[in-house]
């Protein structure tokens, strides 16, 4: 991001106490109560259950136009800002205390909040959902949406990022996709390719995105065979509908292997690793895949 469009950035900001002010009256949400405070770059962290919680941005670029098409938000929570530990581990003892809703709630807010930072008309925030609040969809969903609404970012720009494998009832999976829908929200089916995946549930949900495992790409890298079936699963995706992302992608291999099995949206760490806003770099890894592909059209 250019420091003309951070000035512009933080210029349409709200000051902290028009935020507070904005989210206690649309939310009865009070930033005091989760520890919400912004640092001197300009984004936020929390203190919420004893844990602090920071925010960290992974790029997804598409290779075909040479540029991003958005970001993937991270929790990074630790202890006292020291010991770090799992986004697993937080929300599990979240969950055990009673608290994963409102936990859920603080870290989203968290990252549409640090996400102003690098926000752009054609930026997309990808946001993973904690699969037991499924069940709460509807008024969950809304929720968020005045979060989103308070901060200026459309639902539009917001992917919703659900692991299908990891919800036993489908109907139960179909209606949170539905309502996300319904406010506007963009879909996105996560680590498909995996050992638990349903070929027929993706048919059936028809999401916008679907994020492949992680695990695929490396696969390709060392075994033929799959190199040979990913471009069949690529347009297996294509077929429904939906824009196939390919993540994991570690090494220039990786990241050729990608290409060719037709996917031009990319994701993983050799493309940038997930960081706070401010320090967020664009990358040099598609200028020579562009090339190559100026060539061949030439």
């Amino acid at each position: 991001m250019s420091k003309h469009s951070q000035a512009n950035s933080k210029s349409n900001s709200p000051s902290i106490d028009q935020l507070k002010s904005q989210l206690r009256e649309s939310l009865y949400l009070d930033l005091d109560e989760y520890g919400l405070e912004e640092q001197a770059s300009g984004e936020f962290n929390s203190t919420f259950l004893g844990l602090q919680l920071n925010s960290a941005f992974q790029p997804l670029y598409d290779s075909e136009a040479g540029d991003l098409i958005g970001h993937e938000a991270f929790l990074r929570p630790s202890l006292g800002g020291q010991q770090t530990i799992s986004p697993e581990f937080a929300f599990s003892f979240a969950a055990q205390i009673g608290k994963l809703v409102k936990f859920d709630r603080v870290a989203r807010t968290l990252h549409v909040l640090n996400f102003r930072q690098i926000y752009a008309e054609k930026g997309l925030l990808f946001l993973n959902v904690h699969p037991s609040l499924l069940i709460s969809v509807n008024a969950h969903g809304k929720v968020f949406e005045r979060i989103l609404h308070s901060n200026s970012v459309p639902t539009d720009r917001v992917v919703i990022e659900i692991q299908e494998s990891v919800v036993e009832h489908e109907n139960q999976l179909a209606d949170a996709i539905e309502n996300y829908n319904e406010r506007g929200y963009r879909i996105a089916i996560d680590n498909f390719g995996n050992k638990h995946s349903h070929l027929e549930r993706l048919w059936k949900l028809s999401p916008e995105f679907v994020k492949f495992d992680t695990s695929l790409i490396k696969e390709a890298e060392r075994s033929p065979r799959v190199r040979k079936i990913l471009p069949g699963l690529i347009q297996l995706v294509r077929d429904i509908g939906a824009q196939p992302v390919i993540t994991g992608i570690e090494s220039q291999t990786g990241l050729e292997i990608a290409i060719a099995s037709g996917s031009t949206l990319l994701q993983g760490y050799f493309l940038g690793q997930p960081v706070t806003a401010h320090e967020l770099q664009p990358t040099e890894a598609l200028k020579p895949t562009l090339k190559l592909n100026k060539r061949a059209a030439a």
